[in-house]
């Protein structure tokens, strides 16, 4: 009887204990999401070529269509706005003038070119330190899902080292505080990764969702960018980060 109740526990601490969000606002194949610490603000991005400034709260402050784009991470900053387009490369976009350039990316790493850039299975997350971009490329097989760390500059941007980190489908990334921070679209996890330690460090069983991006404002909240259309808030405490 004591093996049953302690079983009968177990399971219903399992079932309960993973935290769910707040929706704070419906955007169409939310993909990407990243805060803006300057103006306290998110930018989401979508499958569409579609990128929408919020604030903390959900309101759509508002929308700008870049073209045909398959957006799927962005990185917000001051002067630029870069995004992950799945099958192209890294697109650049000015804040004040709106202008936009593509980047261009060598993507070879000793001595081999790596499939960084494909229609159904490319880059899906950005994140982004100093001079250095992380790019994951996105793998239902484990063995095929990988970061590549990238060098922006000098000329010609190129790949530094490789992140392996054994995690599948892995569709959304954030830098916060020396950490690297993954979503899992298949398994419906969030990973912490140690850089220094090249280790994932803590896993967290999320609900369900088609989890595309993850952002941390500077507030202790973190946001979630579910590719079925919602952006969910969750509180750092809540996630135990």
């Amino acid at each position: 009887m004591r093996y049953y109740l302690l079983l009968s526990l177990v399971l219903l601490v399992s079932a309960c204990g993973k935290p769910t969000g707040k929706v704070i606002a419906k955007i169409p194949e939310a993909s990407g999401i990243d805060y803006c610490p300057h103006d306290d603000t998110l930018i989401v991005a979508n499958d569409e070529g579609t990128y929408y400034k919020i604030d903390r709260k959900g309101k759509i402050l508002h929308k700008n269509k870049l073209g045909k784009y398959d957006l799927e991470g962005v990185v917000c900053e001051e002067k630029e706005i870069l995004f992950a387009v799945e099958n192209k490369g890294l697109l650049s976009v000015d804040t004040k003038t709106g202008e936009m350039k593509s980047i261009v990316l060598d993507t070879f790493y000793k001595g081999k070119k790596l499939p960084l850039f494909h229609k159904k299975s490319g880059v899906e997350g950005i994140a982004k330190s100093g001079n250095i971009v992380y790019l994951a490329k996105q793998s239902d097989k484990k063995k095929k899902s990988f970061i590549a760390v990238v060098r922006l500059t000098p000329y010609p941007s190129r790949i530094i080292d490789v992140i392996e980190h054994h995690v599948a489908d892995t569709a959304g990334l954030t830098y916060d505080d020396g950490y690297l921070y993954m979503v899992s679209d298949k398994e419906d996890l969030l990973i912490k990764y140690n850089i220094v330690k090249k280790k994932s460090v803590l896993k967290v069983k999320l609900e369900e969702g088609a989890w595309e991006g993850i952002a941390f404002d500077n507030k202790g909240n973190v946001y979630l960018a579910d590719d079925e259309g919602r952006v969910l808030k969750y509180k750092k405490k809540r996630l135990g980060l």
